[in-house]
């Protein structure tokens, strides 16, 4: 997988994972929310991910395809999976007629520990980033050396002893003496 791939995998991500934090604060956001626009009570979002596909382009490498293209966010969706709470309380306005008052499917304690996972997985994605961009700079540091090596090294017949001494050790190349 080329540097840009994995920067490009990593981006996404990083967007993936802002999404999924974003649905977690909503969801912690309403825990206690019993009536909503739509007449109920708030019912608790899951962020669906999904592998985004290597586009074919003519950079398109076998290895970008077997590694993917990174990760996307599908849609948002309520959970129908957990049930709302029922809580005696006969004095609330949302009461029904037995005193129960619906709350929202929302345990604090899973949208701690999903909010805990979201956070490691987007650290997770920036060290990625910077790992790439750390290479990527490397990468042209030394494409750098290299060409005023080059640069140096043709120049190097006709420059003066103290011009040629002047230069640093990294750039220097070793000077034929025997011509």
């Amino acid at each position: 997988m080329s540097l840009f791939s994995s920067m490009r995998v990593s981006a996404s991500g990083l967007t993936a994972e802002r999404a999924r934090l974003d649905v977690i604060a909503g969801n912690l956001a309403n825990a206690n929310t019993t009536r909503t626009p739509d007449g109920g009570p708030f019912v608790r979002q899951l962020a669906v991910l999904a592998s985004r596909e290597a586009s074919a382009g003519p950079t398109l490498r076998s290895e970008d395809v077997l590694a993917g293209a990174g990760v996307r966010v599908l849609r948002t969706v309520d959970d129908t999976v957990n049930e709302m709470r029922r809580v005696y309380e006969p004095g609330h306005p949302d009461a029904d007629a037995k005193g129960y008052v619906t709350y929202p499917n929302v345990n604090v304690v899973t949208e701690m520990v999903d909010m805990i996972s979201a956070t490691r997985a987007y650290e997770a994605n920036i060290a990625a980033v910077n790992a790439a961009n750390a290479k990527t700079a490397r990468i042209g540091l030394d494409r750098l050396i290299v060409i005023i090596q080059n640069l140096v090294h043709s120049l190097a017949p006709s420059m003066s002893e103290a011009s040629y001494s002047s230069l640093g050790t990294f750039v220097r190349p070793t000077r034929n003496t025997t011509t």
